[in-house]
């Protein structure tokens, strides 16, 4: 009898689980620079494929040419009851907050947005974090003791990213010039390698040596003028060090992969919960990319000197500046 109530035990709980993976619809809407631009939207695609490896679960995708088709595809796969609806990218804000209140019983994780709504779960990150881990080794790295700095969109939340960066280069050299140019004021600017060549190049002739780009796909030019150049360059979000083996001295890393996984996962757990999300150094939010591809680039000493450096930033010993705390670079 034992035996047999276990047995039943387990059937009941493989049927529970197996109900609880039917159950979930998980979809995405990436942002107008689409899933293949080897940076932002890319990171959460890896996400979802290894999501959906690991459990068998397909996520459904929707791709907006424009903005108008933002809200229209949230709102459509509402209708459809999807959910958790993973909503990538801080332009997506105004929108998921119109759906999100017409559909109370859906569920939608935004990344590097803020909604306060029940059913609304906001993910961001300590950029400044990671671009000050950048910036220290772009320092290491310089000979000319002069970097640059490549923004997309015109925004806060790229000058966090910028700030960090500066802040990360007169850590390890005191008196280092940091280059920082902006592609754009709209959304176009993550998506412009022509300008970003054009902006790098620039950069280079004034002198840097070293170049981050924290402008998505606009990234790809300033990494082709980098090794145009013969110099260095920085990449971002997904590790992009295999687009320029050799010329790529790291990318900073923001596991937005990580960060779309776990929404589906905790939607499949019963787990899901709305709310505020800080993912830092601390959290693995964050982090600078050594591999295979620029593992010639970086010295035992440098190593040593980023590891230190981490452990500072997450023991607040260092306390990197949020630019978007009060929209300024004072550290």
């Amino acid at each position: 009898m034992k035996g047999i109530f276990l047995a039943s035990v387990t059937a009941l709980a493989i049927s529970a689980s197996i109900a609880q993976a039917a159950d979930i619809k998980p979809a995405v809407v990436y942002d107008q620079a689409g899933k293949f631009d080897k940076s932002f939207n890319e990171g959460v695609y890896n996400g979802i494929k290894r999501y959906t490896a690991d459990t068998s679960i397909q996520v459904r995708e929707f791709e907006p040419k424009n903005e108008a088709q933002v809200e229209q595809g949230l709102r459509r796969l509402a209708k459809r009851g999807y959910s958790p609806i993973v909503a990538v990218g801080f332009s997506m804000t105004s929108a998921v907050e119109k759906v999100a209140k017409d559909f109370p019983n859906i569920h939608f994780s935004i990344i590097d947005g803020v909604i306060d709504l029940p059913n609304v779960q906001s993910i961001v990150f300590k950029e400044q974090e990671g671009s000050f881990l950048v910036g220290a080794l772009a320092a290491m790295k310089s000979t000319t003791h002069t970097v640059g700095f490549v923004g997309g969109m015109d925004i806060p939340l790229i000058r966090r990213f910028g700030c960090g960066y500066e802040q990360g280069a007169k850590y390890i050299t005191a008196d280092a010039t940091v280059i920082q140019n902006m592609t754009g004021s709209t959304g176009a600017a993550f998506n412009d390698p022509t300008k970003g060549s054009e902006l790098a190049k620039s950069q280079f002739s004034q002198g840097a040596d070293v170049v981050f780009a924290a402008a998505g796909g606009t990234g790809i030019g300033v990494y082709q003028a980098a090794k145009d150049s013969g110099k260095l360059a920085i990449g971002v979000d997904s590790n992009q060090n295999h687009i320029q083996p050799g010329t790529m001295l790291t990318s900073m890393v923001k596991r937005v992969d990580q960060a779309a996984y776990n929404a589906y996962e905790a939607a499949q757990t019963g787990t899901w919960k709305p709310g505020f999300m800080v993912l830092g150094l601390a959290e693995g939010g964050v982090d600078w990319a050594l591999d295979d591809n620029n593992a010639n680039l970086i010295t035992d000493d440098m190593k040593a000197k980023m590891k230190d450096i981490s452990a500072k930033i997450v023991s607040g010993d260092i306390k990197v500046h949020d630019y978007m705390s009060d929209n300024t670079c004072n550290y």
